[in-house]
C-alpha cells in the first residue's frame, strides 16, 4: 500500500498531480471491474480519493492481486494495476494464457536476465513490448504504437510501421526492438 500513498489525485492542470480523472463513460466500467475482482476474492488495495476529487470522474488508484490470468476478461483503461504472481517453471503457461486472452495492446517486462528477455519477447503477442522501462509514453510519429488481436491492428506510425507498406517481412519484434533500443541502448536479435 505504501507506493499508492505517494500518488497525488486531482486536476491535471497542476504539475504535482499524478492521477487525473477518467472519461465519464469509463468511470462506471472501471469501478465495476474493481468490484468484480473483489467478488472473485482477489486482494484489492485502493488509495482513498481526496475530498476535492470525490465529485468528479476520478477513480481511486487500485492494485489488484490476481489469482489467475483468466480472472481478467477485458482490457481495463484506468488507474488499475493487476499483479499476477507465478513460479518460474510456469512462465510458458503464463505466456500462453496471456496470448490466448485475445488482447495484446502492451506488454511490459522487468528482469535482469538476458535469456528471459529473449524468451519472453520471442513468444509474447502484443503490439508494444517494453523491457525494463515504463509501458507508457511512446512518441507519436517516432515510435510505433498499436495493439494486436482485440486490441488493434498492429503498429501505426514510427520506423517499424514503414515496413508494412513496402512488403518487407517483419515480425512484431520490430516494435519491441525499437523500444528496447531506446530504453536499454541495445538490440536483441
Amino acid at each position: 500500500m505504501a507506493p499508492l500513498q505517494e500518488l497525488s489525485i486531482g486536476r491535471t492542470d497542476r504539475l504535482s498531480i499524478d492521477i487525473g480523472p477518467v472519461i465519464t463513460a469509463a468511470k462506471q466500467t472501471i469501478e465495476q471491474h474493481i468490484e468484480r475482482m473483489r467478488a472473485l476474492g482477489c486482494k484489492v488495495e485502493q488509495l482513498a480519493l481526496p475530498q476535492a476529487s470525490a465529485g468528479g470522474t476520478f477513480v481511486s488508484p487500485t492494485i489488484v492481486d490476481l489469482k489467475q490470468m483468466s480472472d481478467l476478461q477485458r482490457e481495463v483503461f484506468g488507474p488499475v494495476l493487476h499483479v499476477l504472481r507465478y513460479q518460474r517453471v510456469d512462465l510458458d503457461r503464463l505466456i500462453d494464457d496471456i496470448n490466448n486472452s485475445g488482447y495484446g495492446l502492451t506488454f511490459g517486462l522487468h528482469t535482469r536476465l538476458d535469456e528471459t528477455i529473449a524468451h519472453v519477447t520471442s513468444r509474447i503477442r502484443a503490439g508494444n513490448l517494453y523491457v525494463n522501462r515504463n509501458i507508457i509514453g511512446a512518441v507519436v510519429g517516432v515510435q510505433p504504437f498499436g495493439g494486436r488481436g482485440l486490441s488493434g491492428t498492429g503498429a501505426e506510425g514510427g520506423r517499424a510501421a514503414l515496413y508494412r507498406p513496402v512488403g518487407a517481412a517483419r515480425s512484431h519484434s520490430a516494435a519491441a526492438q525499437l523500444h528496447l533500443y531506446r530504453s536499454c541502448g541495445t538490440r536483441i536479435r
